[in-house]
């Protein structure tokens, strides 16, 4: 080389060196290793969140099922930790319990059963936890609250689990304690000894799954806690643990996390989060709420798992970025890897891990991610800076002797739109222990040993398409269908079921029916009154018309309902155009659900056990019923809300059917 050349290379590299910032880092087994990887995972529940999924037809329905669980083709997800029913709101709708009373038992209710079924179906090693978020109400013995009477507690929690084994074959991993006010270490001591004198000791309990406190210093001084708790869970921890948790020696999970628009920057803060949550606070698994977000997109928290499948009348769904970041773990790692102790931040701000299964394979995760580009919904998120740099890979020990290193890469790219999620490229070639890369802003890498790597992929689903206009449904559902709800009937408060009426060999033998007699026992305001909600929120002109059958006599009362404008956990204070019949010969029109805005009322006749076809018409600023085809009342006037869901419901906890719902929305 020539001196030109030489000065010619020689600036090159200064210029390159100045303009973009290099550091080394030691990847290295011979300092010893980290904390056991316990795995990423998904969460079905806290508030009905897999809602719609089940209404999917085949075979977009497996589709689905496949991106999330299916290893080595999409989010290949390690855990799936689904909600014990408990009849109550739990955010964006209510799933039924498995003893809506005491001597009550049915392990075939709601639709976690099958989901379950269907992650082991595809990844037998997929790791499953069971989390009760509320109770029904003879939990509580009249009370709000699960803990007074703690064996009763314990009992209908193990029975759960002994239900998943006897009628599905599914072995529960983990069980979770929550309570949004406290933990209780009584309960906990004795969901312990219920658990072990019922053959369970390989159930494990993860607790407060709330706040790292008070229960970890509380744990330091209990000896029968420390024994009784296997993980410590927390909830959106924002990648931070505390000393004392680390102390304890337990294992330390965000066993709740991230609850973000999934969009690209929900996808950043998935990327920040997984990798950082072990470098900041040593936690060994992270669990997405929510796992889909197969719910009705108005309902609090819209969009908020790690891909959307909200549309099952259409077929449509999206393979969200959260998706293939979480790959980048998943696909190249497995629960019992061990992080290195050789993890950390990136000078020039990222942070990188490494895990090896000690067998000889080593896979890095390295993320980028930008502080507006990654922000979760929960907890704030301090500034910080994050450069393009060189990062310098020393492989040390063990992994000396790689000399080769497949590579995985994602770039959110925030002002071209040209993001690229999950895209291999060409092995990366490892010289005397080390190997360079170049790393942007906002991207992902993942460089591992690990050679069967894949971005599964399906056709394109059928385009989004509105809920359809015209709508019935009979509720005829012969034999033993999966799941309990009717299709895209999603329960606010209360639990509407399939019911088979075996006495009546009528037009009404297959039904559906609100079974929840009691209030449950819920950290969220549930309504005074059950209420399902189903359609497209921005309906406005509508007729819905509905079948009803009262079982209370004089107390009962049931409803059918246009504009529904509010559900999730605001439900309590949801408007719309409610039309109300009672037992006691009564009708009512209110603009409220909780009845106290009433637009018209009067006699209608109407008694229990009786069965009356309900026809509600709203048209601008408009209504009108007819019962039995008769006209009740017209031209009730109202002002808002202008658009929103239909809905079926009772006026209070106590039992009705509802057959022949129908929709026609005219805009």
């Amino acid at each position: 080389m020539n001196v030109e050349n030489q000065r010619f290379v020689f600036l090159s590299i200064f210029i390159f060196i100045s303009v973009c910032l290099g550091e080394d880092y030691d990847i290295d087994d011979k300092t010893g290793f980290g904390r056991s990887f316990d795995g990423i995972g998904g969460l079905s529940g806290g508030g009905a969140t897999s809602r719609l999924l089940v209404n999917y037809a085949e075979p977009y329905r497996s589709q689905i099922l496949d991106y999330l669980f299916k290893p080595k083709f999409g989010a290949s997800l390690q855990i799936l930790k689904v909600e014990i029913g408990g009849d109550a709101q739990t955010t964006d709708g209510t799933e039924p319990s498995h003893m809506h009373y005491e001597d009550d038992e049915n392990y075939f209710r709601g639709y976690e059963w099958w989901l379950m079924r269907e992650a082991k179906k595809r990844n037998p090693n997929i790791i499953l936890i069971g989390l009760p978020w509320a109770f029904p109400g003879w939990v509580g013995n009249g009370e709000n609250w699960p803990y007074d009477f703690p064996d009763i507690t314990a009992s209908y929690v193990v029975s759960w689990i002994l239900g998943a084994k006897q009628y599905h074959d599914l072995d529960i991993d983990y069980v979770g304690i929550w309570n949004e006010r406290s933990f209780n270490s009584k309960y906990i001591k004795l969901l312990r000894y219920t658990l072990d004198k019922s053959g369970l000791e390989r159930v494990k309990i993860i607790a407060s799954d709330n706040l790292w406190e008070p229960i970890t210093s509380v744990l330091i001084d209990d000896k029968q806690l420390q024994d009784a708790v296997e993980v410590l869970g927390v909830h959106y921890p924002g990648t931070n643990t505390v000393p004392e948790a680390l102390k304890t020696g337990k294992k330390l999970w965000s066993s709740e996390d991230y609850s973000t628009f999934n969009d690209n920057v929900g996808g950043g803060c998935w990327a920040r989060i997984l990798n950082q949550n072990y470098v900041n606070g040593k936690m060994t698994a992270t669990i997405s709420w929510n796992l889909i977000a197969s719910y009705y997109e108005d309902l609090p928290f819209g969009r908020d798992g790690l891909m959307t499948a909200n549309e099952p009348w259409s077929g449509n769904y999206v393979v969200e970025s959260p998706i293939w970041i979480t790959a980048h773990t998943t696909q190249f790692t497995e629960p019992g890897w061990t992080y290195l102790q050789t993890v950390g931040h990136f000078t020039y701000g990222g942070s990188y891990v490494a895990l090896t299964d000690k067998r000889g394979n080593l896979t890095i995760i390295t993320e980028t991610m930008t502080h507006d580009h990654s922000v979760c919904i929960r907890p704030p998120l301090r500034p910080y800076n994050v450069t393009v740099q060189i990062a310098t890979f020393h492989l040390k020990g063990t992994f000396a002797s790689i000399s080769e290193l497949q590579v995985w890469h994602s770039k959110f790219d925030f002002k071209t739109n040209k993001t690229v999620l999950f895209q291999n490229l060409k092995p990366i070639k490892v010289i005397n222990g080390y190997f360079s890369i170049e790393i942007d802003v906002d991207e992902v890498y993942t460089f591992t040993t690990v050679t069967y790597g894949q971005k599964g992929s399906y056709p394109d689903p059928p385009p989004s398409a509105p809920f359809p206009k015209i709508y019935k449904d009979h509720f005829d559902v012969p034999g033993n269908p999966y799941f309990s709800e009717a299709p895209n009937f999603a329960d606010q408060t209360g639990v509407f079921e399939y019911f088979i009426n075996v006495s009546d060999p009528g037009p009404h033998v297959y039904t559906l029916r609100q079974m929840v007699t009691q209030r449950p026992v819920t950290w969220i305001a549930d309504a005074d009154q059950t209420i399902s909600v189903i359609g497209d929120y921005k309906w406005h002109d509508l007729m819905v018309s509905c079948d009803v059958y009262m079982e209370a006599v004089h107390t009962g009362g049931v409803f059918i309902a246009v504009r529904v404008d509010k559900g999730g956990g605001g439900v309590r204070n949801t408007k719309g155009i409610f039309f109300w019949v009672y037992a006691d010969g009564t009708y009512k029109v209110t603009n409220d659900l909780s009845g106290m805005t009433v637009l018209a009322e009067g006699l209608s006749g109407t008694k229990a056990y009786v069965w009356y076809t309900l026809t509600l018409t709203v048209k601008g600023n408009y209504a009108s019923a007819d019962l039995n085809g008769y006209p009740l009342w017209k031209n009730a006037v109202l002002w808002e809300p202008r658009h929103g869901w239909a809905a079926i419901g009772t006026s209070s906890f106590e039992l009705a059917q509802f057959d022949n719902f129908a929709i026609q929305a005219f805009a």
